[in-house]
């Protein structure tokens, strides 16, 4: 799938650059002993480990459906995505939290800006490529969407995340450049301090809010309404349905749907005929849409009075049977 290589391209350049922002942030933090480039360097990490986390998961997730895992191993994209948000929670947020506590009730004065201020110069040029790259990746997949929407919507765990971490990074960056900044020009340490827990507080905000979309994508969301509408227009092409009763789908991965959907036909249709209109329909929706699909279309006989007494969803509407709910 395109979306997928652009994950994977996205993520090696985060990682490239991760790696080189973080070796080069321990330097400066030892010359200068700043708490904001601590933390600034432990976040680094974090985001490298994250990048590794979601290699790993993208990798896994290629596994061979098995017996006990008929419908594959997909979903380990949205388990890894989850470990991330937990890495940058405790690893990157918490670490920096009690750093610019410890610094604040301790404070001393940062030595050797000019250390400083080189490593935050290059580590924003090397995180604005990372970002530069992902926004680049993700375009195709946007369509042109809001940027935050996007991240908000999208079914695919690693350019969120890509995203959300270089973003992050470029805010954190500018923080540990005001605290130190402030810090040098006061002789004050608790500036550095101050930027140190802004950076903390930084990611425990981003691991929140990523953290919340990965849960979304774990326990099972639908295709989106452009989908839906594809997959419900294809089904009907079928002239021997006359309706579809309801649908229902969920991502079993970025690109595999599983689509359950029963539709009517006619009560007088010889079971060859029937069996030929859903295998007809099943290619039909497969041509519609760009994913992997696990398609099982029950035939039944449409009956208005038996559909408005079911148990409906919370929600729902009796009116509008056929529209799958978000």
């Amino acid at each position: 799938m395109a979306e997928e290589g652009n994950s994977l391209r996205a993520i090696v350049a985060a990682l490239a650059a991760n790696l080189g922002i973080a070796l080069s942030k321990f330097v400066a933090f030892l010359f200068t002993g700043s708490s904001a480039l601590l933390a600034e360097a432990v976040h680094s990490v974090a985001d490298t480990a994250n990048q590794v986390l979601l290699l790993i998961g993208g990798r896994r997730a290629q596994q061979r459906a098995s017996q006990l895992h008929p419908f594959g191993y997909a979903r380990f994209r949205y388990f890894y995505g989850f470990l991330v948000t937990l890495v940058i929670f405790l690893v990157g947020g918490v670490f920096a939290l009690y750093e610019g506590y410890r610094k604040l009730r301790d404070p001393s004065p940062v030595e050797d800006p000019v250390w400083a201020f080189a490593v935050l110069g290059v580590s924003a040029a090397l995180e604005s490529f990372s970002l530069r790259t992902a926004v680049h990746e993700a375009e195709p997949s946007r369509r042109g969407a809001p940027w935050l929407r996007f991240i908000r919507t999208t079914r695919s765990p690693e350019l969120p995340v890509v995203l959300a971490e270089d973003f992050g990074a470029l805010t954190g960056l500018s923080f540990a450049l005001v605290g130190i900044t402030l810090a040098v020009i006061t002789g004050d340490g608790r500036w550095d301090a101050a930027g140190t827990l802004a950076i903390g507080a930084l990611l425990v905000v981003i691991s929140i809010t990523l953290s919340q979309r990965m849960r979304s994508l774990l326990i099972g969301e639908s295709a989106d309404n452009g989908t839906l509408l594809l997959i419900e227009a294809a089904i009907e092409r079928e002239p021997l349905i006359e309706r579809m009763i309801h649908l229902r789908t969920m991502h079993l991965g970025p690109d595999q749907l599983l689509i359950a959907a029963k539709v009517a036909v006619r009560g007088n249709e010889t079971m060859a005929h029937v069996a030929a209109a859903i295998n007809r329909a099943e290619a039909q929706v497969r041509k519609a849409v760009t994913y992997q699909c696990f398609i099982f279309l029950e035939p039944d006989i449409f009956d208005q009075s038996l559909f408005d007494s079911a148990e409906k969803p919370p929600g729902s509407s009796s009116t509008e049977p056929r529209q799958a709910w978000e």
